[in-house]
């Protein structure tokens, strides 16, 4: 398992290295630059020479090559640089918006879990009958409206309906208050997770119905074992790895991709703080960003594979 593990984190040291120099390219590519964007209208008063000095200030002067090596030496020491605007280091913001990012994601995967899998079970064993169409045409649904959809319905019906608005602009942490951190993440994770629970609905259902037609299963059942056990010792539990590898994914896309939705409940996570950061082009914090959350896709992909042993002991790291 240790050198398993070992090759793992070796192998991902390219990725991580595609990823970064990726971003930092990427980034330069946007018309603008970070002393344009942090002064705005008032970068149109400087003269030349004040410009350049700015621009020697904050290393925009030397070659990309160099800017990218300086970058990646201090990244390896933990100094993922400066942000201009707000005059911190990007550290210390991905550390201070990551919290909320994280549970938001695992508050939609957890609302997803609980839905999709009892619904794809009972669609696959109502395979066919009326039970399955209502449960297929959940998941079609869910699949076909965007986030931003679902977030602006829930938002418009709390208001008109029930003359109530998500709270919001007011965010409190989980240690802070509990409840109150709970009763603002609530309406965000349905929003995140409505989609989410329909693809792991239509996974766990075709995933089923597969491990269903299997001998062992028939062979279970010819011993007389009892069917809640047949179906839920037996088939779900082998059927589960396909659904691990879609939360393993959709896990890592939260942990990156949830800014629409904090966006729109005026949230301050990972994900907002990164588009803003584009938009100003906060070279360093777009770059330190992205890395962590690239950091987070392979750190999350190693679990899943783990996991993987635990719920097929076939499935061995040992060599």
């Amino acid at each position: 398992m240790a050198r398993y593990l070992l090759r793992r984190l070796i192998a991902s040291i390219p990725t991580l290295i595609g990823v970064s120099i990726l971003i930092f390219l990427a980034i330069r590519l946007v018309p603008g630059d970070a002393v344009t964007a942090t002064l705005g209208t008032e970068a149109g008063m400087l003269s030349p020479e004040q410009r350049e000095s700015l621009r020697s200030y904050y290393g925009l002067d030397r070659p990309v090559a160099e800017q990218y090596f300086y970058w990646v030496g201090q990244a390896l020491h933990g100094n993922l640089g400066l942000s201009i605007r707000q005059g911190k280091p990007v550290l210390d913001l991905i550390v201070d918006r990551f919290p909320l990012t994280l549970e938001l994601a695992i508050l939609a995967i957890a609302i997803a879990l609980a839905v999709g899998i009892p619904l794809g079970l009972i669609s696959a064993i109502r395979h066919n009958t009326i039970i399955d169409l209502i449960a297929r045409l959940f998941a079609l649904i869910g699949l076909s409206m965007p986030s931003f959809l679902v977030g602006t319905l829930i938002i418009f019906v709390l208001s008109v309906g029930f003359h109530v608005l998500p709270n919001s602009g007011d965010y409190v942490s989980f240690a802070e208050d509990p409840s109150r951190n709970l009763q603002q993440l609530f309406f965000p994770a349905i929003t995140l997770g409505f989609a989410f629970s329909a693809s792991v609905m239509r996974m766990t259902r075709s995933s089923m119905l597969e491990v269903l037609s299997e001998d062992y299963i028939r062979t279970a059942r010819s011993k007389g074992l009892p069917e809640n056990r047949v179906i839920i010792r037996h088939a779900l539990w082998n059927a589960l790895i396909p659904v691990v590898t879609l939360i393993g994914i959709e896990m890592g896309y939260l942990l990156g991709g949830t800014f629409i939705v904090e966006q729109l409940f005026a949230l301050p996570g990972l994900g907002r703080l990164l588009v803003n950061a584009i938009s100003q082009r906060e070279y360093a914090l777009v770059q330190g960003s992205v890395l962590f959350i690239a950091l987070n896709f392979v750190i999350i992909n190693l679990i899943v594979d783990l996991i993987y042993s635990v719920i097929d002991p076939r499935i061995s790291y040992g060599n």
